[in-house]
């Protein structure tokens, strides 16, 4: 059977650093850090009192306040992030055959607001089973898989992708898959997190998993820096329109990339702690450039996982030097984490995102907040420190690595 090959026609995000697409690229090449004090709860007797927020977010600035009652915050992300994708990828909504479109999109946590504020009412309620009828729908992690294909009509394949932070690239290459398989036409992926609460921070916290880095929170998130001492947890929710080629390019569509091809790879190590030896990180490469047909000298730049832990950022570069070995010089690295800080199961879907507009701009964001040479990182690897560079890039390659040893890796290339 030959398979069709498959592109990326439309993109929407919300992110720490930016509302839209065109002002998240614009943070990403500024070197802007979305870091700042929490707002949404009282952090003040945590061990971390800073996050990566979405700024200055009304819900009511996108959707009537019946609507907001009935939709958790990481579901209203997702919705706001699929609207300017599907926007952008300008389909002619009379001629779209609405069977043939899909969703599938992820959420690692999904409703953790709405299932504290229902069993914080309930205890306090001295037991008193008076829950409000929409916690199921708002607490689950499909929902919002569900929620873009009632507002849309889309009829075809539909459901979430749970893998903590590699959720949103296995979503993306589940509707890779779907679309090169013939089994769709046009696929809505992506991923949303809203895991800033009470329990997401104390529980990251619990796993000493954060940073607690108060009094400098703006460079708290330093991947591959010596002095890192965990990531930043973030927010938001990033969308993609795949279409396949022929579909595409039938209705004029407007390319951004191709998808070249897709890994995926387990550690089958540790529930939290990477592979010391980045062994499924490597993995996962591997099996990304094999269902590509590419060499690895073929990869110009590599969207890191770089979360700014101790053990992962080592890990992952261990993993870029097995696979890639001498090329890995020749190679940009970068994290973009250090600006957007870890938006969970919605960080493949922004890197990914990161990802094509470097191919699109010719420029790779920036890792920033480096300050001191880790002696256990290789001072000749190109890890775009502080300062986004300009190169032209023809393949890229983006890393989610999550919390069970999920590993997942989308090559992207230039159309």
């Amino acid at each position: 059977m030959e398979l069709k090959r498959v592109v990326v026609t439309g993109l929407g995000a919300l992110t720490p650093i930016g509302k839209d697409v065109a002002s998240y690229w614009q943070g990403l090449i500024d070197g802007v850090s979305g870091a700042a004090p929490i707002t949404r709860i009282d952090a003040s007797k945590f061990k971390t009192r800073f996050a990566c927020e979405v700024k200055d977010y009304n819900p009511t600035d996108y959707f009537d306040r019946k609507e907001v009652r009935k939709m958790d915050l990481y579901a209203q992300f997702a919705l706001i992030a699929s609207r300017e994708a599907i926007k952008d990828a300008n389909f002619d909504e009379d001629k779209l055959n609405r069977e043939r479109v899909g969703v599938i999109f992820g959420s690692g946590i999904g409703g953790l607001q709405t299932y504290e504020d229902e069993v914080r009412n309930f205890v306090q309620g001295n037991g008193t089973p008076r829950f409000n009828p929409f916690f199921i729908p708002k607490m689950i992690s499909d929902m919002a898989a569900g929620l873009i294909s009632i507002e849309n009509k889309y009829y075809g394949p539909n459901y979430a992708t749970v893998s903590a932070c590699a959720t949103s690239s296995n979503a993306i290459i589940d509707a890779y898959n779907i679309l090169r398989l013939g089994m769709a036409d046009v696929m809505v992926t992506g991923g949303a997190e809203a895991a800033i609460t009470n329990a997401g921070v104390g529980g990251f916290n619990g796993l000493r998993a954060l940073s607690t880095r108060n009094d400098d929170y703006k460079t708290a998130s330093r991947p591959f820096d010596k002095d890192r001492d965990g990531f930043v947890i973030g927010e938001g929710g990033g969308a993609l329109i795949l279409e396949t080629l022929e579909h595409a390019k039938n209705r004029g569509a407007k390319i951004y990339a191709e998808i070249l091809g897709a890994g995926m790879s387990a550690d089958a190590h540790h529930m939290t702690a990477p592979h010391p030896e980045g062994k499924g990180a490597a993995l996962v490469m591997k099996n990304a450039l094999q269902d590509a047909n590419l060499q690895p000298q073929a990869i110009d730049y590599i969207n890191v996982h770089g979360t700014s832990t101790p053990l992962g950022d080592i890990s992952e570069i261990k993993a870029i030097k097995q696979i890639f070995e001498e090329h890995a010089y020749n190679l940009n690295i970068s994290s973009t984490k250090s600006m957007t800080g870890h938006l969970l199961g919605a960080a493949g879907a922004i890197e990914a995102i990161a990802s094509i507009l470097a191919i699109n701009n010719g420029i790779i964001p920036p890792t920033i907040n480096h300050f001191t040479d880790d002696p256990e990182i290789d001072p000749k690897l190109n890890l775009t420190f502080n300062q986004a560079q300009k190169r032209n890039i023809n393949t890229a390659i983006s890393n989610t690595f999550g919390f069970g040893g999920h590993n997942a890796s989308v090559i992207f290339g230039k159309y």
